[in-house]
């Protein structure tokens, strides 16, 4: 009975041998009945398998027979323990139907195994999971009752299936090997004459089915091992159930037998190596001195861009792709040559060293013209992959000189300028790498090849020379052309920068203004104290005068400047028409307030000049004098003139725009306003005393 035809059965674990034993050292046959219905048929198949396991040694001792009753109904245990009586009943010794905690009490009234024992031949007895202990050690027992044993179906399956499988293909294979050696050694002289036919191999590999014993073998003594160092007396792959000696006596056999085949196939191979090897020897140097040859010699273009150079790159990939194949045959020949010049005979020496001699130099000659040309097309490749480099950045330059500047302030131009030089710069490092790489390739396309193939080398490079030297020469006049632009675009772009500083110093000057009619309006408020004072005032506002004269004249320079420029640059710009009318509103407004205090400061200085002198004047006058007269004509001076400055000092700036702007504050106002009047009480109080009523009425 074999495993693979029940193998289904067998899965659904119906009965196990778990390895374990009773006292007697009799097998442990356990029956785990579910709370499906039992297939009797099944049940009996499997124990028929189970029981053709054991030797005959092992089957004398008797089986226990473990009946797990607690997940079935009394009438299917019941059964099953009579089947028992039919399938193996000499070699059982006892049956224990373990019940379950509530136990079919009515019903065992009607059937006591104990009665039955002579007819049966056997004992049963009932008895629970965890008082299966008296009769059977517990390290005999798997886990389900209580036990230690560990036993895994499927591994145990598994590995039946295994040994099974190498009994049948090893006793197979031994009749093979056996007829195969026998045949041999009968017709030794006709097989020297005929080469290897497919009857003379076996059906299975054997050094497959060695392997396969040699690991089973292993496994079976490890396990076996383990048990016996944890305790266990017992493990279910064991040599009584799996015949541990029949798979040693098959190895040994199947040994024999094959190291016998080894020698027939040894002496039949080196009958034949010799004729193969001269035969594939002449396919080689037939081939590269043929078509081999004949594909180099058509190879000689290295293109004209990229994209052909891979072209032609790729052509020769494969055409080494091909050698490559007669190559690997090249080694493989040459280490079968060397090997049987170290084990030939006298007479086979002398060609077989001939034959070497002449792949090697076939051989090498092939690789050297490979390597050749491999070199030309790879220097070939970086040659036009740098052109295309250069071009691509020879028409980004070149696009970046014919866009439009329009930057948006000097930093922005002097960005621009900076990336101009540094692609300029690029360029030129990039052209100086074609031209070493150019040099390279046609140092190597002039030099003298490694092989001609009846052919002028010159001839045949004459155009790829021409294309190299064509292509540099197209790269060098680009490159120039492109220098020369980046020379006037350099030149525009600084008169570009001198555009946009004017614009800038422009606007800073009309600030500039701005700060200075500001300050004059509010910090530029006193009149003097006195006369000497005032004149000092006015003095210093000339000055002030000046400087704001000078920031104005400067500011026209540079709007001047930048129409110029505009005009050279052919572009507009906003200072006409923005900076130049703000210039000049602002001028306008500074020229209004300079005049005005120009006005208050000489009405000042005569105020205080007129009222000084006759404040200083301590002569006493005759009255109706001519200098008593003209005395009181300067006092109606000052007065006069006290007067026109008060009102002055109410009076705003108004600009041509309408505007209107005050000096000062109305409390700094105020206080200038007190010390003229203070004076102009001063100079009153020098009119004689009888014409002071007249004087005040007036």
């Amino acid at each position: 009975m074999e495993a693979t035809s029940m193998l289904p059965i067998l899965k659904k674990k119906l009965a196990f041998l778990s390895g374990g034993k009773d006292r007697r050292s009799g097998l442990i046959l356990t029956i785990p009945l579910c709370s499906e219905q039992t297939n009797m048929e099944e049940l009996s198949v499997t124990l028929d398998y189970l029981l053709s396991i054991p030797s005959d040694k092992c089957k004398a001792r008797g089986f226990t027979v473990i009946v797990d009753g607690r997940k079935s109904q009394w009438n299917v245990v019941k059964t099953v323990v009579l089947m028992l009586q039919n399938v193996i009943p000499a070699e059982v010794s006892l049956v224990c139907v373990v019940k379950p905690d509530e136990f079919w009490d009515k019903k065992v009234t009607h059937f006591c195994f104990w009665k039955e024992k002579d007819r049966l031949g056997f004992e049963v007895i009932l008895v629970s999971a965890n008082k299966l202990t008296r009769y059977i050690e517990p390290c005999q027992l798997t886990e389900e009752f209580g036990g230690s044993l560990l036993y895994d179906h499927i591994d145990w399956l598994n590995k039946r299936l295994v040994f099974e499988k190498f009994t049948k293909e090893s006793t197979s294979l031994l009749d093979e090997l056996a007829l195969i050696n026998n045949g041999s050694e009968r017709g030794n002289q006709q097989e020297k004459e005929r080469p290897v036919e497919y009857s003379f191999l076996p059906s299975v590999d054997p050094e497959t089915v060695l392997q396969t014993g040699h690991e089973l073998l292993s496994e079976l003594q490890q396990r076996r091992f383990n048990g016996l160092e944890g305790g266990m007396s017992w493990s279910p792959m064991d040599d009584e159930l799996l015949a541990q000696p029949k798979v040693v006596k098959l190895l040994d056999s199947l040994r024999e037998q094959y190291t016998r085949y080894q020698e027939v196939c040894r002496q039949r191979s080196k009958r034949s190596q010799l004729e193969e090897i001269q035969q594939k020897v002449m396919q080689v140097v037939n081939w590269l001195e043929g078509p081999g040859s004949e594909q180099l010699r058509t190879q000689w273009g290295i293109g004209d861009s990229i994209r052909a150079s891979q072209a032609l790159q790729q052509k020769h990939e494969e055409i080494e792709s091909q050698h490559s194949e007669w190559f690997a045959v090249y080694v493989e020949l040459n280490q079968q040559i060397a090997a049987l010049l170290n084990a030939g005979d006298e007479e086979d020496l002398l060609e077989l060293k001939a034959l070497q001699q002449q792949l090697s130099d076939v051989c090498y000659r092939q690789a050297s013209q490979l390597e050749f040309r491999q070199n030309v097309l790879q220097t070939a490749l970086e040659f036009h992959g740098i052109a295309q480099d250069l071009s691509q950045q020879l028409d980004g330059l070149l696009g970046m000189l014919c866009a439009d500047v329009a930057p948006a302030d000097g930093t922005a131009i002097q960005q621009t300028l900076k990336l101009l030089e540094e692609k300029l710069k690029s360029v030129d490092t990039a052209l100086q790498n074609l031209q070493d790489k150019g040099q390279g390739l046609l140092d190597q396309m002039t030099s003298q090849a490694p092989w001609t193939f009846e052919k002028d080398v010159s001839i045949e490079n004459k155009d790829n020379i021409e294309h190299i030297q064509g292509l540099m020469e197209d790269m060098q006049l680009r490159k120039q052309r492109c220098e020369d632009m980046v020379d006037v675009r350099r030149l525009k772009m600084l008169q570009m920068v001198q555009l946009f500083k004017c614009e800038e110093d422009a606007a800073q000057a009309v600030e500039w203004l701005n700060e200075l009619l500001d300050a004059l309006l509010k910090t530029h408020i006193r009149l003097g104290d006195d006369a000497q004072e005032a004149k000092v005032l006015l003095e210093k506002h000339r000055k002030f005068v000046d400087v704001a004269q000078s920031t104005y004249d400067y500011g026209r320079q540079l709007l001047q400047a930048t129409v110029v420029l505009c005009q050279s640059l052919r572009c507009t710009t906003r200072s006409s028409g923005e900076t130049l009318p703000r210039l000049n509103r602002v001028w306008k407004q500074f020229t209004v307030t300079s005049e005005e205090r120009i006005h208050r400061l000489n009405l000042g200085y005569t105020f205080n000049l007129a009222a000084e002198k006759i404040l200083k004047d301590n002569s006493q006058l005759e009255e109706q004098t001519e200098a008593w007269k003209e005395l009181l004509e300067k006092i109606d001076e000052v007065e006069a003139t006290g007067k026109t400055l008060l009102d002055r000092l109410t009076v705003p700036v108004i600009y041509p725009d309408g505007t209107e702007q005050y000096f000062g504050s109305p409390s700094d106002m105020a206080s200038t306003a007190e010390h003229i009047r203070e004076k102009m009480r001063a100079v009153s109080q020098k009119k004689p005393q009888s014409l002071e009523p007249v004087s005040h009425d007036s």
